[in-house]
């Protein structure tokens, strides 16, 4: 049966074991790069998988990210639902895309967030210095004790939430970044999340402090740039969006790392010199948010010699593209000491809707990593590499819990 009489295989695609990427990338690298794939619901979709055409797709105003546009490709009933909610910038084109972008981008610069470096590596000291106060010679999970409170407790901050107020919102965003929650379960913590949000925006335009939603509610709310709802809105967004992907990069690094002991010793050694390159290897060799640069055509197309007409949808595989031989030499093997040009991995996305808190991102891991080791020198797994609990295989790559001793 020739490629062009072959019925367009089911997208997403399933992981065959563990992290490993979907074996359909590589093959449509080779001979389709920009192939249709059938979604949940029957509809149709374009999937680029190659480095220069997903570079191509994420910076062409003539594709849209507003995903209540006819012919937008959503990936489940829930994403369509979704699509229905009042979108935030990261669901927004130019210019409203930049408006409300640029309210919170100051707060995300590499030289505020180098600022927090000290307070970051405070809150990884104290899980660690708590996780050794109680003990490792038996197992612990190593996602609740410290891959899920890092990040949070970090952008909990960035927000102003209370510290009083951690332990219940920590308990929520469990529940969504867990790849084992139910539909219902995840929504009733999205819901709950938000109503803490309402609740946290009318505290501080009666008492406003030092923090980020003290700043939206005097600079935009009160001159009526946006509504309670918008500042509601993106103050969740900023909460969630990284999250449940920084929890399972600090996940899926653990594991690799220890995968690969002749790194971890030069990591160990030299945190400092190694974790920064470690991390950018980590973020080429594992994409923990896949599956979230779609984009729908508002005007006939041609990409990678393909016509892609107006109203017919586009998926960008940035995890296919950290993975493209021409760009990567050797792309599935993890190498910290890789030799690298110019060229860029796609953890981050591309274009003007790249991630907002990149630097953040990088902060996080690059002190997570330089540290682990230092506190915890003996840390390994409690269980052998084939047991870890992967997230379901057609959706984005996690870790559902890791037990560990040290």
């Amino acid at each position: 049966m020739s490629a062009s009489t072959r019925s367009p295989p089911k997208f997403p695609f399933a992981r065959p074991e563990g992290a490993v990427p979907a074996l359909e990338y590589a093959r449509l690298r080779t001979s389709d790069p920009v192939s249709q794939v059938e979604l949940w619901d029957g509809s149709l979709a374009w999937l680029v998988v190659k480095h220069k055409d997903i570079c191509s797709v994420l910076t062409d105003n003539r594709l849209s990210k507003e995903r209540t546009r006819p012919g937008f490709p959503e990936l489940s009933a829930g994403g369509k639902l979704a699509a229905k909610n009042k979108p935030t910038f990261v669901d927004m084109d130019p210019p409203a895309h930049m408006q409300q972008r640029s309210m919170v981008e100051s707060l995300f610069t590499k030289a505020h967030i180098d600022s927090m470096r000290p307070q970051i590596q405070k809150t990884v000291d104290s899980l660690l210095d708590e996780m050794i106060k109680k003990g490792g010679s038996e197992p612990v999970d190593l996602v609740e004790k410290f891959a899920l409170p890092v990040p949070s407790y970090t952008i909990y901050s960035i927000l102003g939430v209370p510290l009083s107020d951690l332990p219940t919102l920590t308990n929520f965003a469990a529940i969504r970044s867990n790849g084992s929650a139910t539909a219902t379960e995840a929504s009733n913590a999205n819901n709950e999340l938000l109503k803490y949000m309402a609740g946290l925006v009318d505290k501080r335009l009666s008492t406003p402090k030092e923090d980020l939603i003290s700043l939206f509610v005097s600079e935009q709310l009160k001159p009526g740039h946006l509504t309670k709802d918008d500042v509601v809105q993106i103050a969740f967004l900023l909460l969630v969006a990284g999250n449940a992907t920084m929890v399972n990069m600090i996940n899926l690094g653990v594991v690799t790392i220890l995968q690969h002991p002749d790194q971890l010793e030069d990591l160990k050694k030299e945190p400092l010199e190694w974790s920064p390159k470690f991390v950018e290897e980590l973020c080429r060799y594992h994409t923990a948010s896949a599956l979230a640069t779609k984009r729908v055509a508002k005007e006939d197309v041609v990409i990678g010699g393909k016509a892609i007409k107006k109203g017919e949808g586009i998926i960008a595989a940035t995890q296919s593209g950290n993975r493209d031989e021409d760009v990567f030499p050797n792309p599935d093997v993890f190498d910290m000491k890789r030799a690298r040009g110019k060229e860029e991995a796609l953890g981050y996305g591309w274009g003007e809707h790249r991630c907002v808190a990149e630097w953040l991102a990088r902060a996080e891991l690059e002190i997570v990593f330089a540290t682990l080791w230092q506190k915890l020198p003996n840390l390994k797994l409690a269980i052998p590499f084939e047991e870890v609990k992967y997230s379901p295989p057609t959706k984005d790559v996690g870790i559902i819990d890791l037990p560990v001793v040290f």
